[in-house]
């Protein structure tokens, strides 16, 4: 009996050291580095970041008629404050284009007609060179379109990112029909929407990826003989029927079909393009004291709907003549004649299509 007390006691002890040692680990797992380091490990990983103007390519379609006549004023307006996103596509060169957008005039080997194979050859010169750019959304529009970037870019980011996208404003009430070619001299009735080119419209890269079999190189022009309609039909024809997708129709595109009546002056800033611009002759504006601003060309009609202040003073210079007008929206005397050329935004005031 003696013998057996003294193992007793070891054994004893023997276990209360285990236990010791035991809750000694438990308490340092939960130390207070462990306790910070855990959550660091839990976090998932972050996902893509917000959509920014950079993300997206804006191609412009136009044709040397209209290199002097639409693009120059496009320039000097939406174009100047989203340079580094818009690729200008054309069908001939232009030394003075050429200085002033660089790489981002693309010089395409297409016709110059305004026939169907010369607009799907420019379209599928633009979708090429959007697969290459590697960003995120592509947006087609013409070059008689005014595009509103901060209104784009607020579009743009109101779609999930795991979607097909395809979005626009159809020119059409109902679904465009078309003939497509069967085996055996068949053919079989097919109808889709499309969103109108000269609306402008938006695909994201997830649905442009799975184009590429009818859309990329060649195939595209092929797809659009195949079914004998213009580019944007065959944008549409590619999305709907061979992929199963939808155009999602927005109200914020407008085209030439339109006329600006139809909005609100509340909405005018909501808009993310604009019919076409007035092919009259420029005028540029600048301050009266001969600084230089920043002057949205737009017409006459564009800025009373858009019930922006503008500057009291400023210069309206004509070649040969030098006309300094007030603004009558502000209650003021207009000196010298009118011009229909007025400018949205004021000296040190934004309009409503600055981007901040």
């Amino acid at each position: 009996m003696q013998c057996r007390l003294p193992r007793g006691l070891a054994g004893a002890l023997l276990t209360l050291l285990c236990m010791g040692l035991l809750c000694l680990r438990y308490h340092l797992n939960l130390s207070p580095q462990r306790v910070q380091e855990t959550p660091e490990l839990s976090q998932p990983s972050p996902g893509p970041p917000e959509l920014q103007l950079h993300d997206v390519f804006i191609a412009v379609k136009t044709t040397r008629a209209f290199h002097r006549l639409r693009l120059e004023l496009l320039l000097d307006t939406w174009v100047s404050r989203t340079r580094e996103q818009t690729f200008v596509f054309t069908d001939s060169p232009d030394k003075g284009l050429q200085e002033r957008l660089g790489s981002h005039l693309v010089v395409t080997n297409c016709s110059a007609e305004h026939s169907h194979p010369a607009l799907s050859c420019k379209m599928a010169a633009e979708f090429d060179t959007f697969l290459a750019s590697g960003l995120r959304w592509f947006c087609h529009v013409d070059d008689d379109n005014y595009v509103n970037p901060r209104a784009l870019l607020q579009l743009l980011r109101a779609f999930p990112l795991d979607s097909d996208v395809y979005v626009g404003r159809p020119s059409l009430n109902r679904p465009i029909h078309a003939s497509e070619p069967q085996p055996h001299n068949r053919t079989r009735l097919v109808q889709f929407w499309f969103a109108t080119g000269g609306a402008g419209f938006c695909i994201n890269r997830k649905l442009a990826l799975k184009m590429a079999p009818w859309a990329s190189g060649s195939r595209f022009m092929d797809t659009s003989a195949l079914i004998r309609l213009p580019d944007d039909c065959t944008m549409g024809y590619i999305i709907e029927c061979k992929l199963g997708g939808r155009l999602q129709p927005s109200p914020l595109f407008h085209s030439h079909l339109e006329t600006l009546q139809l909005l609100r002056t509340a909405q005018l800033p909501e808009q993310v393009s604009l019919p076409p611009l007035s092919p009259l002759p420029r005028y540029t504006l600048v301050s009266s004291a001969g600084c230089p601003m920043n002057p949205e060309l737009l017409g006459k009609g564009w800025a009373e709907a858009s019930g922006c202040a503008l500057a009291r003073k400023v210069a309206l210079r004509v070649p040969g003549k030098c006309l300094v007008i007030g603004s009558p929206w502000q209650g003021l005397r207009v000196v010298g004649k009118p011009r229909i050329w007025v400018t949205i935004g004021t000296e040190g005031t934004p309009g409503p299509w600055e981007v901040s």
